[in-house]
């Protein structure tokens, strides 16, 4: 296979599946580890995927992801009501984790106050509580993505490893009638899978608009990952339906 083909056709199995470690990428396109390796690097410098430990991910365009402050104030009402029955779900001295994005922005600021453990990736997150004498902060270490207020990277994921937390407040950036959740920038996915595996609990909070939505290029888990879905009384019912067939308790606000 020429050397443009091979690049073409590894970025377009990173489109399809955001994130792939260096033997899937070399079992895929039927060449070395080592030839795989210089053919990262090599994209990598073009800009055209980025490097991850262990593998690589397609890289995301300018149009691909709005700055957090721009999407915070979208569907406002509707991540203010899911977040409210999030926080319902709270017990003072729970252990909570709570993932990047806007909704799980407003779940903090509910905890403000509040005697609560709360270990984050999310700077938007950490900013509303680090003043707060009552809450215990942790912030996972990584790389920060400054346009949208996260840490991402080894560190963070190497960091999730060594916790076992009660509860994940998970965001998604659409959710398939299939009950498949999604995320549409692919650094965070493996963050984000991570976070599944550190914890007993998994709450999903998605607006309306997430369902049923095609935004999001990486799958993170399917319904049956899910414990609890929070989301409002006008989100599409028969996804909804799905989520129940699926012994998910779903909650509309």
């Amino acid at each position: 296979m020429l050397r443009e083909t091979r690049h073409e056709k590894l970025l377009s199995i990173l489109g399809e599946e955001g994130v792939l470690p260096i033997g899937e990428i070399a079992t895929r396109l039927g060449i070395s580890e080592a030839t795989a390796r210089r053919d990262l690097t090599e994209l990598g410098r073009a800009g055209r995927l980025t490097r991850i430990y262990g593998g690589a991910v397609a890289a995301p365009t300018e149009d691909e992801e709005r700055p957090f402050g721009e999407v915070a104030v979208d569907d406002l009402a509707d991540k203010e009501a899911v977040a409210r029955a999030a926080a319902e779900l709270i017990a003072d001295g729970d252990v909570l984790l709570l993932d990047i994005g806007t909704t799980t922005l407003q779940l903090a600021k509910l905890l403000r106050g509040r005697p609560v453990t709360v270990v984050t990736s999310n700077l938007a997150v950490y900013d509303e509580l680090r003043d707060d004498p009552k809450v215990t902060l942790i912030l996972l270490g990584g790389q920060v993505r400054a346009n949208y207020r996260s840490l991402v990277g080894f560190l963070t994921e190497s960091n999730l490893r060594q916790l076992r937390v009660g509860r994940l407040f998970l965001g998604a950036s659409g959710v398939l009638p299939d009950g498949s959740v999604l995320d549409s920038t692919h650094v965070e996915v493996p963050v984000k899978r991570a976070m599944l595996g550190a914890t007993r609990e998994v709450v999903l909070l998605a607006t309306a608009g997430k369902f049923p939505g095609d935004t999001g290029l990486a799958r993170i888990c399917g319904p049956e990952r899910i414990d609890t879905l929070i989301t409002n009384k006008t989100s599409d019912p028969a996804t909804l339906a799905v989520f129940r067939e699926a012994d998910v308790e779903v909650v509309t606000v």
